[in-house]
């Protein structure tokens, strides 16, 4: 028998919380800010990262994150744009990147898509350059791009999708 990959990439789980804020405390600030201003950064921390924001969404069961002997190195987020299906969070430790972590936890969310589901979502700011060529490598297109109000395109938002090929564990 295969042992399994490390870190595992499983649903998340209340005791979970703590940890996933954490992680988008120690990592989110520090990738954004260079893209999106430090004022900016901290918004999307302080909207996105916060106990009370993680625990409903792991109560709905749209996080998954890797867990490598109980630090959380990498998580995720599903949810919905109206009647999409959208990938919201998907981080993973600098650290650990380019080692597949980040196929796998999409993998994850994509497996909680109910039946049926045909396409998945995905936004991130033009800026995130790193997002796009991975989201790219994964076979998302872009199919929109929303202007900034600011008129920054670096902020402007890009929507990728995909075809759902598999919800199958």
């Amino acid at each position: 028998m295969q042992a399994a990959p490390h870190p595992v990439v499983r649903d998340a789980c209340p005791e979970d919380v703590a940890g996933i804020c954490e992680f988008g405390e120690a990592h989110v600030r520090a990738h954004y800010a260079p893209l999106i201003g430090v004022q900016a950064a901290d918004a999307q921390v302080r909207a996105w990262w916060h106990p009370a924001y993680v625990a409903d969404a792991v109560e709905k069961g749209s996080v998954v994150v890797a867990d490598d002997g109980g630090a959380c190195v990498g998580v995720a987020q599903l949810g919905r744009s109206g009647d999409d299906h959208v990938v919201y969070k998907l981080y993973v430790d600098p650290a650990l990147r380019g080692h597949g972590l980040g196929p796998r936890l999409l993998d994850a969310l994509t497996r909680h898509l109910p039946d049926g589901a045909r396409t998945l979502h995905v936004e991130h700011v033009a800026a995130n350059t790193r997002a796009a060529a991975f989201y790219e490598r994964e076979g998302f297109t872009v199919v929109r791009v929303d202007p900034s109000p600011s008129g920054d395109p670096a902020l402007d938002l890009v929507w990728r999708s995909r075809p759902v090929t598999s919800t199958a564990p």
